[in-house]
């Protein structure tokens, strides 16, 4: 097979903004020949860039899945809570399906999906970017092949990075766990995902803390306002004052998430959807219940143990990772593109730096739409990184974490997955 071809289902920051430019930017690998979302300018301007006709062009995915089948493969890239039925009618279809993680907030549907995907001989891949980049490869390497004798322990830490958590989970749509995901879920169920794949082996135990401790009602400077645009006494000072974030702002960064904000990114743009738009709020009277920080701890089958920090308080974002074993140990900094390894033996230091650019999660993004038009070239023939079976269960890993997290106990993995079985 030569170009593929595939429909996106959800043209929003994720499926349009990281994933599709693979298609402009590799037109020889994969095409999109249609395109469902219930935003029409968004809708539109997909449709544009990928010179998608009009015919093929959907208000929901509903439309587009009654219809015949229009390519060799999905992207769905919906928000959390709409990701099992157009996922399951893609697969009846016949589509290849790459979705976007997290598989879904209910166990359940996890599991569900995942024994759905084999019995229909499909590709599923599930958007787990961190597998694909230069950072974990380098690390997965140099502990396969024993460089720090037998893996004992991990420290590894998730900077969420202060002004991301107020964007996406306290102003924007991850901020409620009862209409997305817990955070742990929405957030790290990358991280259970890349700790599973480095340990090589199935989790055993889960226990886990955190709570929300700073962006609540009780935390506001006296006289701030419910929206930032509304005479905030403290706008100079307040890190997260909304146009201080998001027009003031002139990273990369900064760019994608006026694209969130606004379908106008013009300054003016941006400030009319600060007046009335939700992320305009002030971050301590917004109507977010999930976590700013959480600890868990993991034990696996092969003894290695893990110590997983999940924090909004950090300035810098990306990850960080001490990595112990017998012989040796690892540090890695992911936000720095450097990996440190040091021998117990010789006691010299290897200093590896890499020069993948940092942009679209350091090269994930690009990463798995590669390895997903391997796939589906192979017509599912090749084994994916990241299979529905396997995240399934890196999945029930960040249930077991929110579970242990509300119930204050250890949750023994075996005796969860009996429970979900027995509940089915």
């Amino acid at each position: 097979m030569g170009k593929i071809t595939a429909v996106l289902i959800g043209a929003g920051q994720r499926g349009a903004g990281a994933y599709a430019p693979y298609a402009l930017e590799h037109p020889d690998d994969i095409q999109f020949v249609a395109v469902a979302d219930a935003d029409a300018e968004r809708r539109d301007r997909f449709q544009q860039a990928h010179h998608i006709a009009g015919e093929c062009s959907f208000a929901s995915w509903e439309e587009l899945l009654a219809g015949p089948k229009l390519a060799d493969a999905v992207l769905i890239c919906t928000q959390d809570n709409m990701h099992f039925a157009p996922t399951i009618q893609a697969l009846e279809k016949g589509y290849h399906v790459l979705l976007e993680k997290p598989m879904s907030p209910d166990p359940a549907e996890c599991l569900i999906m995942a024994d759905y995907a084999e019995s229909c001989n499909r590709v599923f891949s599930i958007c787990h970017v961190l597998r694909y980049t230069d950072f974990f490869a380098t690390l997965k390497g140099i502990i396969s092949d024993g460089r720090i004798g037998k893996l004992v322990s991990i420290q590894h830490t998730e900077n969420v990075e202060h002004r991301h958590q107020a964007h996406s989970f306290v102003r924007g749509n991850w901020r409620d766990a009862t209409k997305s995901s817990p955070m742990i879920l929405a957030k790290s169920c990358h991280d259970m995902d890349v700790l599973q794949w480095l340990v090589d082996a199935e989790c055993t135990k889960v226990s886990s803390f955190g709570s929300l401790t700073h962006f609540r009602q009780n935390n506001a400077p006296k006289g701030a306002p419910t929206r930032c645009l509304d005479g905030c006494p403290v706008q100079e000072t307040c890190p997260y004052y909304a146009p201080k974030m998001y027009i003031e702002r002139d990273d990369w960064v900064g760019t994608v998430l006026r694209q969130v904000v606004s379908n106008d990114t013009s300054d003016e743009g941006v400030l009319q959807a600060l007046q009335d738009g939700p992320y305009g709020r002030c971050v301590y009277h917004c109507d977010n219940n999930v976590v700013d920080h959480q600890v868990v701890n993991l034990e696996f089958a092969n003894e290695v143990t893990v110590a997983f920090t999940m924090s909004a308080f950090t300035f810098e974002g990306g990850r960080s990772l001490k990595i112990m074993g017998t012989l040796g140990q690892i540090r890695g900094d992911m936000e720095k593109n450097e990996i440190e390894v040091t021998s117990f033996i010789t006691r010299e230091k290897d200093i590896i730096r890499l020069d993948t650019n940092l942009a679209g999660h350091g090269g994930g993004d690009a990463g798995i739409m590669r390895d997903f038009v391997r796939l589906v070239r192979s017509d599912g023939k090749e084994k994916s990184l990241t299979g529905a079976q396997v995240s399934a269960q890196s999945h029930l890993i960040a249930f077991a974490a929110e579970k242990s997290r509300l119930e204050s106990r250890v949750i023994i993995m075996a005796d969860y997955k009996s429970e979900l079985k027995n509940n089915a």
